[in-house]
């Protein structure tokens, strides 16, 4: 049984290009990562939980703001590279994501020192027009953004992203 993540992509046209909220993961291996390293927030759930629940639950923790209310809309699931199948719903919504905070993970830092470090599960979170997140998300998520504008709700927004 592959492992399962449900992830939750916030959507907003403020000019009339669509701008979607992604985040950086934390920790030292993506430290110097910037393009083909972000990530929809999301999160691994156990098989027979809800995906639309474990979504909102693991965006709040991974940015820890709340999920903005708004009609979802189900851009379905990716078998990732590593085998992992996730699923993304989007919402069209703004939120400031000044005040941010991930929740964390602990990892012997530097490896083979023996010494536990703590690192926030997503250092940053920010919007970006879809062209742009196209690049800086990882490989395996990009075809939600494909799906996403595809979507007859979010294509009357978009006057060209």
């Amino acid at each position: 049984m592959p492992r399962l993540s449900a992830g939750l992509l916030l959507y907003r046209a403020p000019t009339g290009v669509i701008d979607v909220l992604i985040a950086h993961p934390g920790g030292p291996f993506w430290a110097r990562k910037d393009d083909g390293a972000w990530s929809i927030p999301k999160g691994e759930y156990p098989d027979g939980d809800d995906p639309w629940l474990a979504a909102r639950r693991e965006f709040t923790e991974e940015l820890g703001l709340p999920v903005p209310d708004g009609a979802r809309i189900d851009l379905g699931a990716l078998k990732q590279p590593g085998g992992k199948v996730v699923t993304v719903f989007a919402v069209e919504a703004d939120l400031d994501v000044t005040d941010m905070r991930s929740n964390t993970f602990e990892l012997e830092w530097p490896k083979g020192s023996g010494t536990l470090r703590s690192f926030p599960e997503v250092d940053r979170a920010g919007w970006f027009p879809v062209a742009q997140a196209r690049a800086k998300l990882l490989k395996g998520q990009r075809a939600f953004l494909d799906r996403l504008m595809a979507d007859p709700s979010v294509a009357g927004l978009s006057k060209g992203s």
